[in-house]
């Protein structure tokens, strides 16, 4: 009686609903981990599914094909690092402009380099997927692009940004800099240093001269 009250029909589906979700979950985590370390063009779908602990034929039982994989996993990425610098630059409103920049460019780098396969996979691969999933990416991009705008119009606005700058181009080159640090760094350093002369670096090229100590 016991064994029968203890497997309930409805705890069983319970279980059952959830394994779809959570095996969706762990092939994205999967992907993410993959096209951080190999890129699109090295990334097999075998090696996914492998380090998700499922077999291959059960990907397309969640995505459509390796692609469609690969452009999932980037979004989510792309809406991990635009939450995770959107709150960085909230979190330090109430220490002024200057602060929010900081604050921005550390997010951004943390998020990268450390915090986050999936943010590391969009850094890598941008600019190397096929044209659909580049395309599937640009809403996401021009988000994130909106967010750094404002951020910028703010500081012109405020008097901490040299009014002469285009602030289109200063956004690409700032975003682009931030976004290359993905190629060339090396995993596991501490980041510090790198963050300390990237903000060093963009407050004084935003100012249009050294920045006041």
């Amino acid at each position: 009686m016991s064994a029968t009250t203890t497997r309930t029909p409805g705890k069983g589906r319970t279980e059952g609903a959830r394994r779809p979700r959570d095996t969706r979950e762990r092939l994205l985590r999967s992907a993410a981990t993959v096209l951080a370390a190999n890129g699109y063009g090295q990334t097999r779908l075998d090696d996914i599914a492998d380090l998700a602990g499922v077999r291959s034929p059960a990907v397309y039982y969640h995505f459509e094909s390796r692609d469609d994989l690969v452009a999932a996993t980037l979004r989510v990425g792309q809406q991990r690092v635009r939450d995770h610098v959107a709150a960085a630059i909230e979190a330090a409103a109430p220490d002024g402009w200057p602060a929010q920049l900081r604050a921005a460019v550390t997010a951004h780098l943390q998020i990268q380099l450390e915090l986050s396969d999936f943010a590391k996979a969009v850094s890598r691969n941008a600019g190397h997927v096929p044209e659909p999933i580049r395309s599937q990416m640009h809403s996401e991009s021009d988000t994130y692009h909106d967010m750094w705008r404002a951020l910028l119009i703010q500081g012109r606005d405020s008097g901490h940004i040299d009014g002469g700058l285009d602030l289109s181009l200063a956004r690409m080159l700032v975003i682009g800099a931030l976004n290359w640090a993905a190629e060339w760094w090396t995993p596991g350093q501490p980041i510090e240093d790198l963050v300390r002369t990237a903000c060093s670096i963009i407050d004084a090229g935003l100012r249009g001269s050294p920045p006041q100590h």
